[in-house]
């Protein structure tokens, strides 16, 4: 299996433990694609990074409207054009600083929308620019699943409602399970770079895989008490 399939799968699974909406699945699978965005055969859409943060700055500053989404957009190609493979991005370091930004590009362009146009669907508008940023952080062969199955998903499982948070912690999961399917791999990864260059192998990604699941557990918690309740219920009757 090729990496960018390998985490395509693994974030789909953990995803799938923690969120029941389609968007915040979709942004999972997105955030653990976006480190390998510091690899070499990547710097042409690094550029194209840099120049379409130019571009939506200076058109946003011409409208007078909130122009630092676009400069946000250039902060991250720039992350990516110095970022070494392996090293910046796919430390804890970089995984805070990458969720941070990709969750600012979102909210603020989803503030944007609401401000300047009549659309009451906001669940529409974060569905729409979710699909745009799959244009920016997909192998284009996992796009041409993506797209359709995305928007066909939005239509059979709409839940509604997401907010701020849990869209941070989506990407947050996508963007960390990369980092610990990578520690798997002979090279490890530099999880605390780029203020130390020691490397963790797979004792890592063995506690982080173990700590993951345990969170998703408490996570639903409440929803076990539930079945455990509706247990004592129906054998005291």
């Amino acid at each position: 299996m090729s990496s960018y399939k390998g985490h395509c799968v693994f974030a789909l699974i953990l995803s799938v433990m923690f969120f029941p909406s389609p968007l915040l699945i979709a942004l999972t699978l997105i955030g653990a694609n976006i480190p390998d965005f510091d690899h070499k055969f990547k710097k042409d859409n690094v550029y194209k990074l840099i120049i379409l943060g130019l571009i939506v700055f200076i058109s946003l500053y011409i409208l007078k409207l909130p122009y630092y989404i676009g400069l946000i957009i250039v902060f991250l190609g720039v992350t990516f054009y110095f970022s070494e493979h392996r090293s910046f991005t796919h430390s804890i370091f970089g995984v805070l600083t990458l969720t941070s930004a990709v969750s600012l590009i979102l909210i603020w362009g989803f503030q944007l929308i609401v401000n300047v146009t009549s659309i009451n669907n906001h669940y529409l508008i974060m569905a729409i620019l979710i699909a745009l940023l799959s244009f920016l952080f997909l192998n284009r062969k996992v796009l041409m699943i993506f797209l359709p199955v995305f928007f066909i998903s939005l239509f059979v499982f709409n839940t509604g409602q997401i907010n701020y948070i849990v869209i941070v912690l989506s990407l947050f999961l996508g963007l960390f399970s990369h980092v610990v399917l990578d520690s798997f791999t002979p090279a490890g990864i530099k999880i605390f770079a780029p203020l130390s260059s020691k490397k963790v192998y797979r004792n890592f990604g063995i506690m982080s895989i173990f700590v993951l699941v345990v969170l998703a557990i408490l996570y639903h918690s409440p929803f076990l008490f539930h079945l455990f309740e509706q247990y004592l219920g129906t054998s005291v009757h």
